[in-house]
């Protein structure tokens, strides 16, 4: 089966001889010297994620006694592999959630589940709503959608906050971590050369347990360790309240999942037919690749979102532009972590890794878990951790199956959800909305986050013994 990063994701370079005649040991510290820089900028003295990468590459450069020429070409064509594979990605993605949110088909998903819902099944109904809703958008744009709803279903309902509140954190942060075209599982494909087809389907599996154990069922422990009410003043307007229609319930559906649907029929034909030059397979390489699954599903959305909302082809237009503005910090600190996955690559730190783990009895993805886990904890942020982690642990990939390197990506994507705490933005948003002190977060969203992380590795090492 062909790798979908050798067609659509650009990785780079192949791997060159290392730019540094640097020893193990003096390698081993130049990684260790250049993750404890990124993590200082960022913990320490607040600098943005995409500065300390860069600050931190020339670090890791400079201890490996490294030439700085060369080091600066490194991370120049990391930075550039990455925009151009997983940049465009991530603004098709931007895009499609941005339409989704304004044309109130969000609010058209979350009313109509809210309406077949009994009391019983509203934290199932929440995680499901949450997860729909999370595929196309980032962790904070989900999170700013769903408040709304869990504040006023909570007060009119009189529900715990809590009960029907983790659900819904733990489908948007299963999808974030898990789940393409998130921008942290889409880096990590990139650097491990994985199947996103393969990946998106493992994903699935893998998540859809884990909200599941992390979610409705943590709820019930989590509302009696914490008994908040909806913080009063902060419920925003739905974006709904202002359109005098919006899409129907199955359409908003069909068009969210549709690049979703794609991308799995590409890897479905894949494993049946295993024939690169088959028509067929050739059509649905193309068709299921995810620059154009999203692609369509962008154009798709502009008419059976925007156009269903009554939107002028300038409303559409400007729609689409507007989701572009924010995601310009993402895309430079995803950028700027595909430079410093590079460097580490060209250094020699990868095959130093690689050759270590020889003799080591860490099973390959246990370690790339460990590695995002670290970061993640000093960090705070998922996304700089998936990226460097998986630079780290890519080399690991070499001899693996389709299947293997794919769980290998959502294992470090799995670990990047570890324990968050007061260095992460996303706790914060997450106190403040709910209205909880920090040791009730940490109580309920810190836990939740660490039981994602944690499930989803044991279902991932489960799947590693039968592929």
């Amino acid at each position: 089966m062909r790798q979908l990063s050798a067609e659509i994701l650009a990785a780079g370079p192949e791997p060159v001889d290392p730019i540094s005649s640097a020893g193990n040991l003096q390698l081993g510290l130049a990684a260790l010297a250049g993750i404890a820089v990124i993590v200082l900028l960022i913990t320490r003295f607040k600098v943005h994620a995409f500065l300390a990468l860069t600050l931190g590459t020339l670090t890791l450069g400079a201890v490996a006694a490294a030439p700085p020429d060369k080091i600066v070409e490194s991370f120049s064509t990391g930075l550039g592999d990455t925009v151009s594979g997983v940049g465009v990605l991530i603004a098709l993605g931007a895009m499609l959630g941005k339409l989704l949110a304004d044309s109130g088909g969000a609010d058209e998903i979350v009313d109509t589940i809210l309406a077949k819902t009994g009391d019983r099944a509203m934290p199932w109904a929440m995680a499901l709503i949450a997860g729909i809703i999370g595929l196309p958008l980032f962790f904070e744009v989900g999170l700013v959608l769903m408040i709304p709803v869990l504040l006023l279903v909570a007060r009119r309902g009189n529900y715990s906050l809590i009960r029907i509140g983790i659900p819904a954190l733990a489908g948007l942060s299963v999808m974030h971590g898990l789940v393409p075209p998130h921008p942290g599982p889409l880096a990590a494909i990139d650097s491990v050369h994985a199947n996103l087809g393969v990946t998106l389907a493992f994903g699935v599996l893998v998540g859809i347990p884990t909200l599941v154990v992390s979610g409705p069922l943590f709820a019930r422990f989590a509302a009696k360790w914490v008994d908040v009410q909806p913080p009063e003043g902060i419920i925003p307007q739905r974006v709904s309240e202002d359109l005098e229609r919006r899409p129907k319930f199955a359409v908003t559906v069909a068009t969210v999942l549709l690049p979703v649907v794609l991308m799995l029929a590409k890897a479905l034909a894949d494993i049946a037919i295993g024939d690169p030059e088959n028509t067929v397979q050739r059509v649905m390489d193309v068709v299921g690749s995810p620059l154009i699954a999203l692609l369509a599903a962008v154009i798709v959305a502009m008419f059976t979102l925007g156009k269903a909302a009554g939107f002028t082809k300038g409303r559409i237009t400007s729609t689409v532009e507007n989701s572009l503005m924010p995601i310009a910090g993402i895309l430079l600190i995803v950028a700027a972590g595909g430079g410093f996955k590079q460097t580490l690559v060209d250094v020699g730190i990868g095959e130093m890794i690689l050759d270590l783990s020889k003799s080591w009895s860490v099973p390959a993805l246990l370690l790339g878990w460990l590695i995002a886990v670290c970061i993640r904890l000093a960090t705070g942020s998922a996304t700089v951790a998936t990226i460097s982690a998986a630079g780290l642990v890519a080399p690991l990939a070499g001899d693996m199956s389709t299947a293997q390197s794919a769980l290998l990506v959502l294992a470090v994507g799995a670990g990047s959800l570890f324990f968050s705490h007061v260095n992460d933005a996303g706790f914060w948003m997450v106190k403040e909305y709910f209205g909880m002190s920090v040791g009730q977060t940490i109580k309920t969203w810190s836990v939740m986050e660490t039981l994602i992380s944690v499930v989803a590795l044991v279902f991932l090492l489960l799947l590693w013994l039968v592929v």
